[in-house]
């Protein structure tokens, strides 16, 4: 139920909704054989004389059938949708979504007001739905089966979704199960999922992927969600580039029982918790961090890898503890590396900053550690930008020799020993920073901002047109 465009909040007893509104006004309803009855608090206003909507759509642009492929959805507002809320075992159904096809781009939208998924590119349906076990194995299954319904390179993914804006979904701004491969995902806002928090389950985040397989996430900017991005099982040939976190309740990134590799670089991740990993086979470039890190030891789930650049299965494996780069970033509050001392696979560190509190980890050789430097970070919006302030020092580059970040530099991941390339197979190059500029060949700057000066600093870091 929506006022004036902006929805009523779903109470749990009709009682709740006959108390005293509060800022957040309810609606109940009930249903029996002959009617529907719904009440709703209707705080200060004439509802006869106020845009009053009811809705028991599932959808507002969604294809009856799979592989319905290149399509474009350009510059609409697409809103208000009782979406169903679905595991990953399960068809997802957004607002708008490309029901396991190919090809799609969804550009220059503004997506709103789903009760569940905004943007979904997730998988097709079937009489497993909703049945398969909340299991591990249980979703081994799901994989396999989708592998005999087209599960591959040529027939699903390649979607573009890129410049929407997307928020006041319960569940996920963007979902993703198997569906979502070999996308590009760029230039989008997100924010305010699942602040209501009415339900809970898995895929609460603001961009949700399964099987984010030679996916590009790049370039969004992702604030006020329950979590940033959470990428859940098999994100491989990943790259997480050039985003800007901020104010997400959780964490920014979730990284969970995948083995890589994939890259996360150049990002700004200022949330209280910049990332939980229950992953291997991660490549930390160029970021700044000042929230914490969280990492798990050990998860005993058998989850799958595969061939690089393939939807093939190569392989499972459980989650040991390590296999992790850290290069080049700029750490600072409450960010530890030292948790990975004891890490159970080898990790490589090289090139990091360690502001104020924040701890080197006893695996990097030459950390430049400051304990009495604030960066005194601080966000502000304006008429539609965001402004990025803080203390930098260019002597940060003298103090260590830093090497730009290759394929070659950064080796394999340990178990599924594919490369740190690029999602078309080329070699990697971080050559460019957050703004797209050109990053020093011979000794980059840290962090993510090749052209950070001395002192304090007032950047716009968003909209952002970045050049490369």
């Amino acid at each position: 139920m929506y006022l004036n465009g902006f929805w009523l909040a779903e109470a749990a007893a009709l009682e709740d909704v006959m108390q005293p509104a509060s800022e957040t006004p309810l609606w109940y309803g009930t249903v029996d054989d002959q009617n529907t009855t719904l009440w709703a608090q209707f705080k200060g206003v004439n509802p006869n004389d106020q845009e009053v909507e009811i809705n028991v759509r599932k959808t507002v642009f969604y294809p009856a059938r799979p592989n319905i492929n290149y399509i474009t959805v350009h510059g609409l507002t697409l809103c208000h949708a009782a979406t169903q809320w679905a595991p990953p075992t399960a068809e997802q159904t957004g607002l708008i979504g490309t029901h396991w096809s190919r090809g799609w781009i969804i550009e220059n939208n503004t997506v709103s007001h789903s009760i569940c998924s905004g943007i979904s590119l997730g998988k097709y349906g079937d009489e497993w739905d909703n049945t398969s076990a909340d299991t591990a194995e249980g979703y081994v299954k799901t994989i396999e089966r989708a592998l005999q319904n087209g599960w591959d390179k040529g027939t699903i993914g390649h979607h573009v979704v890129r410049n929407n804006t997307i928020s006041h979904c319960e569940q996920a701004g963007i979902v993703g199960s198997l569906g979502a491969v070999i996308s590009t995902i760029t230039g989008n806002t997100i924010h305010d999922i699942h602040v209501r928090q009415l339900f809970t389950g898995a895929e609460m985040s603001g961009i949700k992927l399964h099987a984010a397989v030679d996916v590009i996430i790049e370039g969004n900017r992702i604030y006020r969600c329950c979590r940033g991005l959470w990428l859940d099982w098999m994100a491989q040939g990943t790259r997480v580039s050039s985003n800007l976190f901020y104010d997400n309740i959780d964490q920014d990134l979730f990284v969970e029982v995948n083995h890589g590799p994939f890259v996360v670089d150049n990002n700004i991740f200022l949330s209280p918790m910049s990332l939980l990993s229950v992953s291997q086979g991660g490549a930390y470039l160029y970021n700044l961090m000042a929230g914490k890190l969280v990492l798990n030891r050990f998860d005993g789930r058998q989850t799958p890898f595969h061939k690089p650049h393939s939807t093939e299965l190569a392989g499972m494996h459980d989650n040991p503890f390590g296999d992790d780069r850290y290069c080049n970033n700029i750490l600072t509050g409450a960010a530890d590396l030292s948790l990975y001392d004891d890490a159970t696979l080898p990790v490589f560190m090289a090139g990091n900053v360690f502001l104020g509190s924040a701890k080197p980890s006893k695996h990097e050789k030459d950390p430049l550690v400051i304990p009495d430097y604030d960066p005194g970070l601080g966000l502000a919006e304006k008429g539609g930008e965001v402004f990025l302030s803080g203390r930098f020092d260019k002597a940060w580059s003298g103090t260590q020799k830093r090497q730009i970040i290759t394929t070659g530099l950064l080796g394999r991941s340990a178990i599924s020993g594919a490369a740190y390339d690029n999602a078309d197979g080329t070699p990697l190059k971080i050559q460019h920073d957050y703004f797209g500029l050109q990053r020093q060949t011979d000794n980059p700057f840290p962090g993510p901002f090749e052209t950070a000066s001395d002192g304090d600093q007032k950047l716009k870091v968003w909209p952002v047109s970045r050049t490369r």
